[in-house]
């Protein structure tokens, strides 16, 4: 008997937006339905690329460039795709994934101006050109969502280790959340723009729906 490949969801969307509580929500109700969850996230869903989220996220590095960035984000994926994420949908088991390459489409490929088609072929190659099931999109306005997240970073003593993203200014951020909505409107049959403005169990219900309509949970 073959075993059946657990499914991939991705969270995106701008600063601020959520996206731990939801995926741990999902993965809550997920689990209450029997089945087998690993909630992860990139950067940072290894050893190698946990030390690749420190030099990424640090304040220190504000000055870093676009192609260096974009290629540590690839960088991690490939470790983070094959090491962690291919064995585990292999086994089965479903995997919930807070950012992935749609963040590096965007963060770097539109806000950045990385040329987004050599981003696509090095992906191809480095992260086995592997696609979500389901992304889901948490939408809100940038100025809240920044606000949010940097009250986050105090709140957690984050500031200076993963504050460097939220410290850009906000026409970055707005860049960023138009890129996410044109990114909804190429691929309806994989990605759902969520308003992430209400309540957490608004929002939560909202995400449900969109699993119901694409996963077929």
């Amino acid at each position: 008997m073959t075993l059946k490949r657990g499914k991939f969801i991705t969270f995106e969307g701008v600063e601020g937006g959520g996206k731990s509580t939801q995926i741990q929500r999902l993965a809550d109700w997920f689990r209450e339905q029997g089945r087998e969850v690993l909630v992860t996230k990139q950067p940072g869903g290894t050893a190698i690329g946990s030390q690749i989220r420190q030099t990424l996220l640090h304040v220190d590095h504000a000055h870093m460039e676009p192609w260096c960035e974009a290629l540590l984000y690839l960088a991690d994926r490939a470790q983070h795709v094959r090491q962690v994420i291919e064995p585990h949908l292999s086994r089965g088991v479903w995997v919930l994934c807070d950012r992935y390459q749609d963040s590096t489409v965007v963060y770097q490929g539109v806000a950045r101006q990385v040329d987004s088609g050599l981003i696509d072929a090095i992906y191809q190659q480095a992260a086995l050109g592997l696609k979500p099931d389901l992304t889901i999109i948490l939408d809100l306005d940038v100025t809240t969502g920044v606000a949010r997240a940097r009250s986050r970073n105090v709140e957690l003593q984050l500031s200076q280790a993963e504050g460097r993203f939220e410290e850009e200014d906000l026409s970055f951020h707005r860049a960023v959340r138009e890129g996410f909505i044109q990114l909804a409107a190429r691929e309806p049959h994989r990605v759902r723009l969520v308003d992430a403005t209400e309540d957490a169990e608004h929002v939560f219900q909202l995400v449900r729906d969109a699993c119901e309509a694409v996963v077929h949970v």
